[in-house]
Formats: C-alpha cells, sequence, structure tokens
C-alpha cells in the first residue's frame, strides 16, 4: 500500500492519479481519501488498528494532515485530531511507500515509488 499525506489542497489525489495511471474521477477504483474523517467515528485504540488493518487493504491511501493549526476548544474536536494523527502513523506502519506532498512536490518518507 501506498500512503499519501500532506495539507490540504496540495495535489495529493492528482499525484495519486498520475501514479496510478488513472483519471482523478477513476481514482475511487483504486484509493480511499479523507480518511482521517473515518477516524475520529473510532472509540479505541482498537478500532483504529482496525480502521488501519481494514484501509491498508488499498493500493493507495490518502489521508489530509490535521493538527498544524489552533488546537480547537472543543474537546470532540481534539480528539478527532489525535484519532486522525495516530491512524496516519498506523497507515505509515503499514505501508510498503509513504509519500508526503507540499505545493504538488512528493518527498517519499519510507520506501520508494516504482513507475
Amino acid at each position: 500500500m501506498i500512503f499519501i499525506t500532506g495539507p490540504l489542497y496540495s495535489g495529493k489525489r492528482t499525484f495519486a492519479a498520475q501514479l496510478l495511471h488513472c483519471t482523478e474521477q477513476q481514482l475511487s477504483q483504486y484509493a480511499v481519501w479523507d480518511v482521517q474523517q473515518l477516524a475520529a467515528d473510532c472509540a479505541s485504540s482498537d478500532d483504529l488498528a482496525a480502521l488501519a488493518d481494514r484501509l491498508a487493504a488499498y493500493p493507495v491511501v490518502i489521508a489530509t494532515e490535521v493538527g498544524g493549526g489552533v488546537v480547537p476548544v472543543d474537546e470532540a474536536q481534539r480528539a478527532a485530531r489525535e484519532a486522525a494523527g495516530r491512524l496516519a502513523c498506523l497507515l505509515a506502519a503499514r505501508a510498503d511507500t509513504v509519500v508526503r506532498l507540499f505545493c504538488g512536490l512528493p518527498t517519499v518518507l519510507k520506501g520508494r515509488i516504482v513507475p
């Protein structure tokens, strides 16, 4: 599995589509994204691990980095950010390749991109 992460609107889906040789409209056949939203629904670390296992079955998983800005006052929003960060760590551990996109530029953090 290739795990792609980065801030909002950094080119993650465009990069994934190029990597998979498909259009962005076809991307949902090969990849799952916005997984940080799924993490918020997990009630425990076991749930997060189970979610990471399910997501690792996809060829490409895309997550938007969260938590780099102002810490929310709302406890539920803070918990959702923590869950998203923990899920990202679990996915990175399971991934063969981890790529961070920033300004449309990929940086390989783990593994390598095979054309």
